[in-house]
Order: structure tokens, then sequence, then C-alpha cells
């Protein structure tokens, strides 16, 4: 196993430039205040066991790396291949090591320092949501040098050329947008329409009644997409505009490496002098004084010189704690919309234009059928990246081994994550949504009554307690009144042979199961 000698970090303190000597060099690396990302020197044992260089994936048991991940590694290349080209991926992305994972961080092996700074400052943002989409539980990133990995000395690596694509204008600053993140690529749903509409209008370039625009939700629901597609859409319109994108993390590190470098005119005029200005979870920069000094400033600038500025956070500006009173006021100032959850219609569409592009991307071959969608709709409501890295997932693995893509694989596969989602029946929730189902009373599903409109419902309701809840037989049967637990055990058989036999009842009580797994 490649033995690192990199560690992720982690601080709440404020966010600074951290050296680490490493083979005698000395290395700056960025620390933000939450998980930093740098790399070090790292070596191998002798007699350990090598890992995949070249496109090799070596086997789980060589590497002492669990399978599950090996096969999602090579899922993600696969993806960083077909999005670059072949010729981009041999050069720059072939050459990463999948070194290990420890926790929630998992660390990738270069053979160079200066193949290290090129695929932080290029790839290490696609690298880290990749990762996240495939394995949500993975959400750090973290790269390390192993001079060992170095092959025979070859011509420089020829640089990515992306077809058609608008030339950016070179500001020395921020990070690059992603041409997938389009207002075309973007599904539309109440939850949503307010901040896609101004973030439309935003990036058409013309007159604007409102500035800064100010979006705000919970992780994962498509904040980071808008501010990529106002970006990509504004520099379609205006090939010339000056676009900086850039984390709030990002601001901050870039700030204090001026304030070291005593080079903060440079980073103000850079920064000032671009058309829109788009900060990422200002949340972060809460406690830092120095910084939101620079940014309320900055945001000056911006505003009063006409210029655009787009700012996302995981909560409105009355509810973030830890930013000065101006700047709240500032960015209240503008347009503030919010995006909340999807709802139910909305993880449909979104689902669908997924497989579409994954269809187009790979081919007719690809079969995600509607049941596996609807059922992937029902069980992953946290937010849309996750909905997203689940169907990722499944087709990746599906692909990986062969296999159709079934409700019963995708059982399999997203075990881990559905356990996390899965929702907790009750059985006094059993019982309410069985009587209103049949248009019974409650009490009388409760009582001693044995007519056929009133038993058979009661029936129904013990089979779905025994196959939804964990509770015991003897539990069940005194939650419907005091009934022994055999009584429950011939319940349960009855329901099973007559689903068999009885399709309106086979039909009542999978409606009842999918109303009940929500």
């Amino acid at each position: 196993m490649i033995a690192s000698s990199m560690a992720t970090y982690r601080s709440s303190f404020e966010p600074r430039i951290t050296t680490l000597f490493s083979g005698g060099e000395e290395r700056m690396v960025e620390s933000t205040g939450d998980a930093m990302t740098g790399y070090g020197e790292a070596g191998t044992g002798s007699g350990e066991a090598g890992v995949a260089f070249g496109g090799a994936v070596v086997a789980a048991e060589d590497t002492g790396i669990d399978a599950a991940i090996l096969v999602t590694w090579d899922a993600i290349r696969a993806a960083l291949k077909a999005e670059c080209g072949a010729r981009s991926f041999d050069n720059w992305l072939k050459p990463i090591v999948l070194a290990g994972v420890d926790g929630e961080a998992v660390t990738l092996a270069l053979p160079t320092h200066f193949h290290a700074d090129w695929i932080a400052n290029h790839f290490l943002d696609r690298l880290r949501t990749l990762w996240s989409a495939f394995r949500p539980d993975l959400r750090h990133v973290v790269l390390t040098v192993v001079p060992s990995l170095q092959s025979a000395p070859s011509a420089a690596p020829a640089p990515i050329v992306v077809a058609a694509a608008a030339p950016e204008p070179v500001l020395g600053i921020g990070l690059p947008l992603e041409p997938r993140y389009s207002f075309d690529s973007f599904v539309v749903g109440k939850s949503n329409e307010l901040a896609y509409n101004a973030a439309k209008t935003l990036a058409e370039g013309g007159p604007i009644s409102f500035n800064p625009l100010f979006l705000h939700g919970t992780t994962g629901l498509g904040k980071t997409h808008l501010m990529h597609a106002i970006g990509g859409e504004l520099r379609a319109r205006e090939p010339n505009a000056k676009v900086a994108y850039l984390s709030a993390e990002k601001f901050m590190v870039e700030f204090l490496a001026a304030l070291r470098a005593k080079d903060t005119i440079s980073f103000k005029q850079r920064l000032r002098s671009v058309d829109l200005l788009m900060i990422d979870d200002v949340q972060f920069i809460a406690g830092k004084e120095s910084t939101q000094e620079e940014f309320f400033h900055t945001m000056n600038e911006i505003i009063s010189a006409g210029k655009r500025l787009v700012i996302t956070s995981d909560r409105s500006p009355q509810n973030l704690e830890g930013i000065q009173d101006r700047i709240l006021s500032r960015m209240a100032w503008g347009l503030v919309a919010d995006i909340n959850a999807a709802d139910y219609e909305l993880r449909l569409n979104i689902l669908h234009a997924k497989v579409a592009m994954l269809t187009e991307s790979i081919g007719p071959a690809l079969v995600v059928p509607d049941e596996v969608i609807e059922f992937l709709a029902r069980k992953i409501t946290s937010n849309v990246r996750e909905l997203e890295g689940a169907l990722n997932r499944t087709v990746a693995y599906a692909r990986l081994v062969g296999r159709p893509v079934t409700i019963e694989f995708t059982r399999e596969t997203l075990a881990d994550l559905l356990r996390a989602h899965e929702k907790k029946v009750t059985i006094d929730e059993i019982q309410r949504r069985v009587a209103d189902y049949y248009q019974v009373k409650l009490t009388d599903l409760l009582s001693a009554r044995r007519a056929r409109e009133v038993a058979r419902p009661r029936q129904v309701a013990m089979y779905l307690a025994k196959r939804l809840t964990p509770r015991s037989l003897p539990e069940i049967g005194r939650r419907f009144g005091g009934r022994d637990h055999t009584t429950v055990m011939h319940a349960v058989k009855r329901i099973d042979e007559l689903r068999a036999a009885d399709r309106e009842l086979d039909a009542d009580v999978a409606q009842l199961s999918r109303m009940l797994d929500g």
C-alpha cells in the first residue's frame, strides 16, 4: 500500500497557507477551514504490492483497497476519458494512481510535483465531484507525489483543447467553468423556478433590476449548477466578458496568499476588473474578519461599477451567523432566491433527463426501466446531487458487471445508501393508511368485528405491519385490539395466498406498500 506523508487537515480556524516539508523541499499547501487538499512526498515500501498505473487496475487483494472502490475508480476514469478525450486523458489523467482510502478521503498518487500541481489546478474539483457522485461517503480527494511512479522520459504532455469552447479571458484567479452545467441541462420545477428565471435574466447581459443575485438552499439542489450556467451563458453572449467563479474558500486562500506575498493590490485589481463575479458558499467566511473586510469592499466595487455579482449560501442572509451586518445588508439588497428540495415530480424529471444524457453518451444499449427511475425518485429524496449519484452508480456497476438495470440490482447496488434513506414505517401509520384506503373506520379496524368489509383490511394491515416493520408477532397482535400472535400469523399467510390468486388484492397491497414506503 502506498504510504503517504500527506494528510487531510480539518480546522475551524481562519484559513491559512500551510508549509509542508517533504524530502527537503518546502511545499505550500492551501488550508481552508474544511478539508485541505494538498500533496507531499510519498514512498513505497519494498516488497509491497503495486497499485493501478498506466490504466491497469490490479486486483483488490494486491492493493488492500476494497473491490467496490476499485470498480468506482474504474468508472470515474471512464467518465473522465469520455469528457476530455483519449489524448488528453492519456497525457494527464491516466498516470493517476488510486493510492488508498482513509475515512472520507481518497488519496490519489502522481509521479511528479508538476503533474500534481497541474491536476490540482485543472481537475481536482472534477475528481471531487465524481467521487461524491459515485460514492457520497467519500467527500475529500488528497493528491500525493510518488516519484517511483515516473515512467521513462517522454515529450511534455499536450495541453487539453476543448473544441468549440469560447476563449476564456486570463484573470489569474478563479476556477474553471463546467460546460456541462448549462441552463439547457438544468431541470426546472416549482422548487427552483424563481432561482432559474433570475439566473437566466442575469446571464442575458442586458439591464437588470437587481444586483447582487443571492441564491440559497441546502447542499446538492443546483446552486453551483446555476452559477456555472450564468457564467457560460454570459461568455457565450459576450466572448470578451471577464468571468470569475470562486468558492468562498478559494477567495480566502487567494486573499491570504496575497497578504503573505504583500501583493494585495494585484489581487484587488484582478478581482474587481471582472464583468461577472460569482462567489459560492459564502457561509464559509463566517468569523473571518480580515477576509470579510476585503469581501465587503470587493462587493461594493463590483456593484458600484455596474458589474454583476452572484452569491450562494446554504441559508438566507437573515440566517447567516458570524458575518458582518453591512455584508448581510448588501446581500439582501438585491434579489434573494431560495431553492427548495425537489418534489417527487421534479425528481422524476431530473432522472429522465439524466438517463437521456447517459443514453446519448453510452448508446442505446443502456436501458433504465421506468420502474427503476420511479423507485429512485421515491427513495432518494435528500438532494439532487445524491439522486444523480445514485443513478450514475447503478448504471456504472451494471455496465461493469454486465447485468441489466432492474429494481433488484438497484437495491443491491445502493444498499448502503438506501439504508440511510430508509423511511421508518410505524404500525400506527399502517393502520391509518389502510383504514383510509378501504374507507373503514380506524376503530372498526381495531375492534372485534368480523364482517368481511373490516376483516380483510385488518388482515392486510397485519400483513403490512409484519412486512414493513421490525415488530414481533405478539406486539403486532397487541396493537390490533389485543389479538393473539397466531391471528397475525394466519393473516400473513392468508394474504400471501390471496396475492397469488387475486390480482385486485395484489394490486391493493402493492399500492399500499408504495404509499407507505414513500
